[in-house]
C-alpha cells in the first residue's frame, strides 16, 4: 500500500557498497542507479539524493562517480581503511545515519537504499520525527527486521530493471 503524493519531499540515501555486492553476488550484475532514482522518487519532489561510496586501493571509480553525478546524485566518498594485519573497513553507516537525522526535518519521506539491518533503529527514529520510511534493496540479501520496520519495502530482486548486465565485447570477424 503506497501512501504517496506528488508534494511529498523525498530524500534518497544509497549505501553503494551494499548495493554493489548484493547485485554482484546475487545476480552477477551491476546496479541500475537510474532506475533506483526513478522508483525511489516516484514522481514526488526530490530534495536530496546521496550516494555513499568507498574508494578502494585499485581506484578507477571516477567514471562511475561521474555517471552518478550526471544522474543527479550527490557523491560522498571516503577512502578504504586498511589496518595493520590487512583488515579492511569501509562503510558509511554512521554517515548515512547522521545525514538522515540532519535532513529529516526537511523531508516527508526517507528512502534508504540498503539491506543492512543496522539501519533498523535509524528508520524507527526517522518515523518518530514524522517521516515515512521506504527501503529499496535486494530482498534475498536484506535484513528481515529492516523490511518489517520500513513503511514500505521494494524488493529489487522482483524487477530486472534494477540490474545491468556486463556488456560482452563485440566479436571480431
Amino acid at each position: 500500500m503506497r501512501q504517496q503524493h506528488k508534494n511529498q519531499r523525498v530524500g534518497i540515501f544509497i549505501d553503494v557498497q551494499n548495493m554493489y555486492y548484493s547485485a554482484k553476488n546475487l545476480h552477477n550484475a551491476k546496479v541500475n542507479f537510474q532506475e533506483i532514482l526513478k522508483r525511489a522518487t516516484a514522481g514526488r519532489h526530490l530534495i536530496r539524493a546521496i550516494c555513499y561510496v568507498v574508494k578502494t586501493e585499485e581506484g578507477g571509480g571516477s567514471g562511475f562517480f561521474d555517471a552518478l553525478e550526471n544522474l543527479g546524485f550527490e557523491i560522498k566518498s571516503k577512502e578504504l581503511q586498511i589496518f595493520y594485519g590487512g583488515a579492511k573497513k569501509g562503510d558509511w553507516d554512521v554517515g548515512i545515519a547522521m545525514d538522515i537525522m540532519r535532513l529529516a526535518s526537511k523531508l516527508d519521506v526517507v528512502v534508504l537504499v540498503s539491506g543492512d539491518g543496522d539501519f533498523m533503529e535509524l528508520l524507527e527514529h526517522a518515523e518518530a520525527l514524522g517521516c515515512r520510511t521506504e527501503v529499496l534493496a535486494f530482498g534475498k540479501a536484506a535484513s528481515s527486521k529492516l523490511k518489517k520496520t520500513a513503511h514500505e519495502f521494494l524488493d529489487m530482486d522482483s524487477d530486472k530493471k534494477f540490474l545491468m548486465r556486463a556488456r560482452r565485447p563485440a566479436k571480431r570477424r
